[in-house]
């Protein structure tokens, strides 16, 4: 794709600011239960940072905003407690307003949503939609609330117990735990739970609605954490139980509640159940765990019937075991699961009695994502294009495979699904090409678009990648990259590399990225742009996949130096002594480990809330990869310290660090800042005060953004 000449207006003002480029992109998208309605959360045209919920017909019209936050609360101010905020964080949700939401029972008439520390019912009818805040008082928040099945009761969290409120009745909420505590509560994802497995919820509803699968949380073993959430005009003193490598996790146990009777009866599991990743129930009424074991080598299905626990199926790996949500549930029984038992992660048929496993798919690449199972077929996700794309197929129960309809070449397809899986809610973006919705049938070539506000017509004028194949270190793994030119021609030019290295992730790729634009503006600045995927990063086979195994800060920059040195034959335009770096999280990790190397092909870096210690970061991530700490003294953990090598650091580093992040503790940042300075060494600092892991937010990201620019133009420019 040619780049336009007025892509010069492009301007990290216009980058950071409202609207957003994209324009204001649906998100938490749903279909309704009996299939009528598309519901989903759009930000406020008046400011982007807010959100506001809105309908759509599934059949075609125009969507309608049905509430925003001002029309609940009156005007008054949002309140968020420490707890709701960190909720948020956990789903890296940044936004103000309705953050989240539900249908309420099994058809399309009512819908719930906590705000402000209450909840809030909103029905629909012949008429305008009806609110109803449903708590009489805010004096402490509910959290995560969840309407059973036929919408007549909604259960919730609230200091640490679980309380139900019967709809229909109009009764007070009664409590069904006994009290919580400061380290004890229920119905809560602890935080290893919600940061590492993606299992944000703490309770699930029995199919009939009489019975609740709840987790009890003890977080008296945890580590203490002080962290100082330091703001411009003040600090405060937060505590916070964060269990770093090698430390006690939370205790986690699973209970199951009869709402009649309020007896609370507890699933038994072995001691070396370390983590439930996972909890639901089958369709018959029987409760289900997934859990693992702590060094994650050993996963376990196991259901709880009359007789007493039983191992449905056991999924084992060497190095460890990928979380996943592949599990469905067949009309004739049997179970779709998926593995990576063959090397490459494929569906299976298991059968729930025996364990029995028959391969479903033969895909050529892995299979992604599981999204529903009905009588036209199952539908799920997978690689393409080496794992640059993501592709929609159907299947039938014998492994008879076809892509669902609108598939193509070089973009990036996922979707969810409404429950008898007969229609699909898609979500398709490409490089350059923000996402869009679409409402999909499993069998058939119908199409409803669900358009958001158009983006920007700057967006037009991106340009697309060249597609590289670099060699990574071992001299025979394909690694992934996208090269972009700069705009003005030059004999030499600047590159900038962007990299994430870490595992199960990866960057480069076929779809929509918040980094396409800021990419478009290096390229206006002189500057080529290289991204690029290490060994290690997600979509490729299993061996491929596990490449981090006790390596961390060794394959992945191994495999960055190779790539960088690369090039010159590929890009010979590219002048190799002006190459800098810029990572953020796993990314800032390795951003700052390429610069203190003796043997570095990087002139400059910016590492952006970089892990310098891996034994402050938590356990169920770390150990996962480099095992057990010993007090730090363990090799993997021993050669990805970056404080110990401080002494090396003779090219320009900038870090920069919220005050608040509670995922990577800002005394990841204090640690190294320590051990340069004891070398006598000259960096640069940026600190945000109040701000997390993210750094949300346009005025901080466009600071961010601008001192970036002012540093590579200082160190990469002639």
């Amino acid at each position: 794709m040619a780049p336009q000449a007025d892509a010069a207006l492009l301007s990290l003002e216009r980058i950071t600011g409202d609207p957003p480029l994209a324009g204001r992109l649906p998100r938490q998208a749903q279909i309704s239960p009996g299939g009528r309605w598309v519901s989903f959360l759009k930000p406020s045209a008046a400011d982007s940072e807010e959100l506001e919920l809105w309908l759509q017909p599934a059949a075609g019209g125009d969507p309608r905003k049905l509430v925003a936050a001002v029309d609940l609360l009156g005007g008054a101010d949002q309140q968020i407690t420490e707890a709701e905020r960190a909720a948020l964080e956990r789903r890296r949700i940044t936004q103000r307003g309705i953050t989240e939401y539900q249908w309420c029972g099994n058809d399309d008439s009512a819908l719930l949503m906590p705000l402000s520390g209450d909840l809030y019912r909103v029905r629909l009818g012949e008429g305008a939609p009806k609110a109803q805040r449903l708590t009489p008082d805010a004096a402490a928040p509910r959290l995560d609330p969840r309407c059973s099945s036929d919408g007549q009761r909604v259960a919730f969290v609230r200091e640490g117990r679980l309380w139900v409120l019967d709809l229909s009745l109009g009764a007070a909420a009664r409590a069904l735990t006994p009290d919580g505590s400061a380290t004890v509560n229920w119905g809560q994802a602890e935080f290893i739970a919600a940061e590492e497995f993606a299992r944000h919820r703490g309770f699930w509803w029995s199919p009939d609605g009489q019975r609740l699968l709840v987790m009890r949380v003890d977080e008296s073993a945890v580590g203490l954490k002080t962290r100082a959430l330091m703001f411009a005009d003040r600090t405060a003193m937060v505590e916070q139980r964060y269990p770093a490598a090698g430390e006690n996790n939370a205790k986690v146990s699973a209970h199951v509640i009869e709402l009649a009777s309020g007896a609370i009866r507890p699933l038994p599991l072995p001691d070396e159940a370390e983590y439930i990743a996972r909890a639901g129930w089958f369709k018959d009424g029987t409760p289900w765990l997934q859990w693992l074991t702590r060094d994650q080598t050993r996963l376990t299905l196991t259901e709880f019937g009359a007789s007493g626990p039983r191992a449905v199926t056991v999924e084992t790996d060497p190095a460890w075991v990928d979380v996943h949500d592949d599990l469905a549930e067949l009309a004739d029984g049997r179970l779709l699961w998926s593995s990576e038992a063959t090397g490459r992660r494929q569906l299976v048929l298991l059968d729930r009695q025996t364990g029995a496993r028959t391969p479903l798919t033969r895909q050529p690449e892995p299979v992604s994502r599981l999204v529903c199972a009905g009588p036209q077929g199952v539908l799920f996700s997978g690689a393409t294009d080496r794992g640059r794309a993501s592709e929609l197929f159907v299947t039938d129960l014998s492994g008879t495979t076809r892509p669902l309809a609108g598939a193509a070449l070089r973009q990036w397809r996922s979707a969810s699904a409404d429950q008898p899986c007969t229609q699909a809610l898609v979500v398709r973006s490409a490089w350059g090409e923000p996402p869009v919705l679409e409402l999909r049938p499993v069998s058939g070539d119908r199409v409803t678009a669900l358009r958001g506000d158009a983006p920007d017509p700057l967006l037009a004028t991106l340009g697309g990648p060249q597609a590289l194949d670099l060699l990574a270190a071992d001299g025979r793994s394909v690694l992934n990259a996208f090269y972009f030119a700069p705009r003005a021609a030059a004999a030499k030019s600047p590159l900038l590399v962007l990299a994430y290295g870490g595992p199960d992730a990866s960057t480069v790729a076929w779809r929509w990225s918040g980094d396409s634009a800021l990419i478009a503006y290096w390229q206006q600045r002189g500057y080529g742009v290289l991204m690029i995927d290490t060994r290690g990063s997600s979509l490729r086979d299993r061996d491929f996949t596990r490449a981090h195994y006790r390596a961390f800060g060794q394959v992945e920059l191994a495999d960055l130096f190779a790539a960088v040195r690369q090039l010159p034959a590929l890009l010979p335009q590219i002048d190799r002594g002006r190459v800098g770096f810029f990572g953020w999280s796993y990314g800032g990790f390795l951003g700052a480990r390429a610069l203190l190397d003796a043997d570095t092909p990087f002139a400059a870096a910016v590492a952006v809330a970089p892990v310098t210690d891996w034994t402050l970061y938590d356990t169920a991530y770390t150990e996962r990869f480099l095992g057990m700490p010993d007090g730090g003294r363990a090799a993997p953990y021993a050669a990805a310290n970056l404080p110990a090598r401080a002494a090396l650091l003779d090219k320009p580093l900038m870090l920069v660090h919220g005050t608040a992040d509670d995922n990577v503790l800002f005394e990841h940042s204090l640690r190294l800042i320590e051990a340069l300075q004891n070398q006598g060494k000259v960096f640069d600092v940026l600190v945000y005060p109040g701000k997390a892991h993210g750094i949300a937010g346009r005025r901080a990201r466009l600071h961010l953004y601008r001192s970036m620019d002012v540093f590579f133009e200082r160190h990469l420019k002639p």
